[in-house]
Protein backbone atom coordinates (compact mmCIF):
# COMPACT_ATOMS: atom_id res chain seq x y z
CA UNK A 1 0.00 0.00 0.00
CA UNK A 2 1.35 3.44 -0.98
CA UNK A 3 0.56 7.09 -0.19
CA UNK A 4 -2.58 8.24 -2.00
CA UNK A 5 -0.85 11.48 -3.08
CA UNK A 6 2.73 10.61 -4.10
CA UNK A 7 2.13 6.91 -4.79
CA UNK A 8 5.69 6.30 -3.59
CA UNK A 9 6.09 6.39 0.18
CA UNK A 10 4.40 4.29 2.80
CA UNK A 11 1.28 5.98 4.23
CA UNK A 12 1.34 7.00 7.89
CA UNK A 13 -2.03 8.67 8.46
CA UNK A 14 -5.54 8.93 7.11
CA UNK A 15 -6.28 12.15 5.23
CA UNK A 16 -9.95 13.19 5.20
CA UNK A 17 -9.14 15.66 2.43
CA UNK A 18 -8.34 12.89 -0.06
CA UNK A 19 -10.26 10.19 1.85
CA UNK A 20 -7.25 7.94 1.87
CA UNK A 21 -3.98 7.15 3.64
CA UNK A 22 -1.02 9.41 2.95
CA UNK A 23 2.59 9.82 4.10
CA UNK A 24 3.59 12.51 6.59
CA UNK A 25 5.71 14.34 3.98
CA UNK A 26 2.77 14.77 1.61
CA UNK A 27 0.62 15.81 4.56
CA UNK A 28 3.02 18.65 5.35
CA UNK A 29 3.72 19.68 1.74
CA UNK A 30 0.25 19.43 0.26
CA UNK A 31 -1.82 20.59 3.24
CA UNK A 32 -4.03 23.50 2.06
CA UNK A 33 -1.98 23.61 -1.17
CA UNK A 34 -3.50 20.85 -3.29
CA UNK A 35 -5.64 19.31 -0.55
CA UNK A 36 -8.86 20.86 0.83
CA UNK A 37 -8.30 20.11 4.50
CA UNK A 38 -11.36 19.93 6.78
CA UNK A 39 -10.98 22.48 9.57
CA UNK A 40 -11.36 19.77 12.22
CA UNK A 41 -8.61 17.51 10.80
CA UNK A 42 -6.36 16.69 13.76
CA UNK A 43 -3.19 17.21 11.71
CA UNK A 44 -4.35 20.59 10.47
CA UNK A 45 -5.28 21.61 14.03
CA UNK A 46 -1.81 20.58 15.24
CA UNK A 47 -0.16 22.46 12.37
CA UNK A 48 -2.08 25.64 13.23
CA UNK A 49 -0.49 25.64 16.72
CA UNK A 50 2.99 25.83 15.21
CA UNK A 51 2.12 28.11 12.29
CA UNK A 52 3.83 31.48 12.48
CA UNK A 53 2.01 34.71 11.74
CA UNK A 54 2.95 36.35 8.47
CA UNK A 55 5.61 39.04 8.58
CA UNK A 56 3.60 41.93 7.16
CA UNK A 57 5.59 45.08 6.50
CA UNK A 58 4.02 48.44 7.44
CA UNK A 59 3.66 49.43 3.78
CA UNK A 60 1.81 46.17 3.07
CA UNK A 61 -0.95 46.83 5.63
CA UNK A 62 -4.16 47.32 3.63
CA UNK A 63 -5.94 50.68 3.86
CA UNK A 64 -3.73 51.85 6.69
CA UNK A 65 -5.01 55.40 6.18
CA UNK A 66 -8.29 54.32 7.81
CA UNK A 67 -7.84 55.03 11.56
CA UNK A 68 -8.59 52.05 13.80
CA UNK A 69 -7.61 52.76 17.41
CA UNK A 70 -8.12 50.61 20.50
CA UNK A 71 -10.70 53.12 21.69
CA UNK A 72 -12.57 52.75 18.38
CA UNK A 73 -12.61 48.95 18.72
CA UNK A 74 -13.81 49.12 22.32
CA UNK A 75 -16.66 51.47 21.48
CA UNK A 76 -17.64 49.39 18.45
CA UNK A 77 -17.16 45.95 19.98
CA UNK A 78 -20.79 44.83 19.37
CA UNK A 79 -20.46 45.81 15.70
CA UNK A 80 -17.13 43.97 15.45
CA UNK A 81 -18.68 40.82 16.96
CA UNK A 82 -21.64 41.13 14.59
CA UNK A 83 -19.58 41.54 11.41
CA UNK A 84 -16.96 38.97 12.46
CA UNK A 85 -19.68 36.39 13.07
CA UNK A 86 -21.38 37.22 9.77
CA UNK A 87 -18.10 36.79 7.89
CA UNK A 88 -17.61 33.45 9.63
CA UNK A 89 -21.09 32.28 8.71
CA UNK A 90 -20.78 33.48 5.10
CA UNK A 91 -17.37 31.81 4.72
CA UNK A 92 -18.50 28.47 6.14
CA UNK A 93 -21.66 28.37 4.04
CA UNK A 94 -20.05 29.39 0.73
CA UNK A 95 -18.95 26.14 -0.95
CA UNK A 96 -15.19 26.05 -1.50
CA UNK A 97 -14.50 29.37 0.25
CA UNK A 98 -10.88 29.95 1.32
CA UNK A 99 -9.04 32.90 2.84
CA UNK A 100 -8.37 34.56 -0.52
CA UNK A 101 -12.13 34.67 -1.17
CA UNK A 102 -12.74 36.34 2.20
CA UNK A 103 -9.89 38.76 1.42
CA UNK A 104 -11.51 39.73 -1.89
CA UNK A 105 -14.88 40.21 -0.17
CA UNK A 106 -13.31 42.41 2.51
CA UNK A 107 -11.53 44.47 -0.14
CA UNK A 108 -14.73 45.05 -2.14
CA UNK A 109 -16.70 45.98 0.98
CA UNK A 110 -14.02 48.45 2.09
CA UNK A 111 -14.09 50.03 -1.37
CA UNK A 112 -17.88 50.25 -1.24
CA UNK A 113 -17.98 51.93 2.17
CA UNK A 114 -15.17 54.28 1.20
CA UNK A 115 -17.37 55.72 -1.55
CA UNK A 116 -20.12 56.34 1.01
CA UNK A 117 -17.73 58.62 2.90
CA UNK A 118 -17.65 60.91 -0.12
CA UNK A 119 -21.44 61.10 -0.22
CA UNK A 120 -21.73 58.74 -3.18
CA UNK A 121 -22.84 55.15 -3.40
CA UNK A 122 -21.03 52.81 -5.73
CA UNK A 123 -20.98 49.15 -4.81
CA UNK A 124 -17.77 47.38 -5.79
CA UNK A 125 -18.34 43.69 -6.44
CA UNK A 126 -15.60 41.07 -6.72
CA UNK A 127 -15.20 39.25 -10.03
CA UNK A 128 -14.54 36.15 -7.93
CA UNK A 129 -17.98 34.49 -7.60
CA UNK A 130 -17.32 32.99 -4.16
CA UNK A 131 -16.10 36.35 -2.85
CA UNK A 132 -19.12 38.03 -4.46
CA UNK A 133 -21.43 35.66 -2.57
CA UNK A 134 -19.71 36.49 0.73
CA UNK A 135 -19.92 40.22 -0.10
CA UNK A 136 -23.65 39.90 -0.81
CA UNK A 137 -24.37 38.04 2.43
CA UNK A 138 -22.58 40.72 4.45
CA UNK A 139 -24.45 43.52 2.72
CA UNK A 140 -27.76 41.75 3.37
CA UNK A 141 -26.86 41.23 7.04
CA UNK A 142 -25.96 44.92 7.44
CA UNK A 143 -29.18 46.03 5.74
CA UNK A 144 -31.26 43.72 7.96
CA UNK A 145 -29.54 45.12 11.03
CA UNK A 146 -30.21 48.70 9.92
CA UNK A 147 -33.93 47.91 9.55
CA UNK A 148 -34.06 46.25 12.98
CA UNK A 149 -32.43 49.26 14.60
CA UNK A 150 -34.80 51.64 12.80
CA UNK A 151 -37.81 49.64 14.04
CA UNK A 152 -36.53 50.03 17.61
CA UNK A 153 -35.87 53.77 17.11
CA UNK A 154 -32.24 53.06 18.01
CA UNK A 155 -29.18 55.04 16.96
CA UNK A 156 -28.32 54.00 13.40
CA UNK A 157 -24.94 52.49 12.58
CA UNK A 158 -22.59 54.96 10.96
CA UNK A 159 -21.00 53.98 7.64
CA UNK A 160 -17.70 55.24 9.04
CA UNK A 161 -17.90 52.71 11.88
CA UNK A 162 -18.66 49.86 9.48
CA UNK A 163 -15.69 50.95 7.36
CA UNK A 164 -13.40 51.02 10.40
CA UNK A 165 -14.42 47.52 11.51
CA UNK A 166 -14.01 46.18 7.97
CA UNK A 167 -10.54 47.74 7.78
CA UNK A 168 -9.62 46.11 11.10
CA UNK A 169 -10.77 42.67 9.91
CA UNK A 170 -8.84 43.23 6.69
CA UNK A 171 -5.66 43.88 8.67
CA UNK A 172 -6.21 40.82 10.84
CA UNK A 173 -6.60 38.71 7.69
CA UNK A 174 -3.31 40.01 6.32
CA UNK A 175 -1.51 38.65 9.41
CA UNK A 176 -3.52 35.46 9.95
CA UNK A 177 -3.68 34.13 6.39
CA UNK A 178 -0.90 31.63 5.68
CA UNK A 179 -0.79 32.33 1.96
CA UNK A 180 -1.51 28.73 0.90
CA UNK A 181 -3.75 28.44 -2.19
CA UNK A 182 -6.42 26.54 -0.25
CA UNK A 183 -5.57 28.03 3.12
CA UNK A 184 -8.29 28.79 5.65
CA UNK A 185 -6.21 30.02 8.58
CA UNK A 186 -8.13 33.30 8.77
CA UNK A 187 -11.47 31.49 8.65
CA UNK A 188 -10.13 29.31 11.47
CA UNK A 189 -9.25 32.52 13.35
CA UNK A 190 -12.84 33.72 12.93
CA UNK A 191 -14.11 30.37 14.25
CA UNK A 192 -11.95 30.76 17.36
CA UNK A 193 -12.81 34.39 18.12
CA UNK A 194 -16.38 34.99 16.97
CA UNK A 195 -19.66 33.28 17.87
CA UNK A 196 -21.32 30.87 15.49
CA UNK A 197 -24.87 31.63 14.35
CA UNK A 198 -27.55 31.64 15.59
CA UNK A 199 -26.40 33.67 18.57
CA UNK A 200 -28.53 35.96 20.79
CA UNK A 201 -25.64 38.42 21.16
CA UNK A 202 -25.86 39.18 17.45
CA UNK A 203 -29.35 40.66 17.62
CA UNK A 204 -30.03 44.33 17.01
CA UNK A 205 -30.51 44.91 20.74
CA UNK A 206 -26.80 44.37 21.34
CA UNK A 207 -25.98 47.32 19.06
CA UNK A 208 -28.46 49.78 20.53
CA UNK A 209 -26.62 52.70 22.04
CA UNK A 210 -28.19 53.93 25.23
Amino acid sequence: MKCRICDTRKPRRFCPGVTGDICSICCGNEREVTVDCPLDCQYLVEARVHEKLRDVKPEEIPNKDIPVSEEFLRSNEPLLVFLGAKFLHASLTAPGAVDSDVRDALDSLVRTYRTLQSGLYYETRPANLIAAAIHQKLQEAIETLRKQLAEKNATPIRDADILGVLAFLQRVESFQSNGRPRGRAFIDYLRAHFPHEPEPSLSASSLIQV
